[in-house]
């Protein structure tokens, strides 16, 4: 299985959110942040948490099957972008498993 965290800007979220629900990708969350990267936008103020000036940004997490990750990367992708500098950025990471808290069921599907 697949981890993708997406750091991406909160004008572009709710078009990401739709983009995956319509393709199958149902179960995410999504966390407020402020994001601490290179390019400064002319509109960048300080933060009222933290004595850094800086840009709002939504984290969306999701965990997919690995043949499912390359897809929903493209659809981040393809409705994350803008015509602006500093769209985001997107990790990728391997998760060993994972299981349902009720029913302690494994999440991995195994290719036999």
């Amino acid at each position: 299985m697949k981890e993708i965290k997406a750091f991406v800007k909160p004008n572009r979220i709710q078009r990401i959110i739709e983009a995956l629900t319509d393709n199958g990708f149902e179960s995410m969350t999504l966390s407020h942040g402020e994001g601490t990267g290179a390019f400064k936008a002319k509109r960048a103020r300080p933060s009222l948490d933290f004595r850094i000036t800086d840009s709002p940004v939504v984290k969306l997490e999701l965990v997919c099957q690995n043949e499912e990750a390359q897809a929903a990367i493209e659809i981040i992708l393809a409705n994350g972008r803008t015509e602006e500098p500093a769209d985001g950025i997107i990790y990728l990471s391997n998760i060993e498993d994972a299981f349902q808290i009720k029913t302690g069921e494994s999440l991995k599907r195994y290719d036999l």
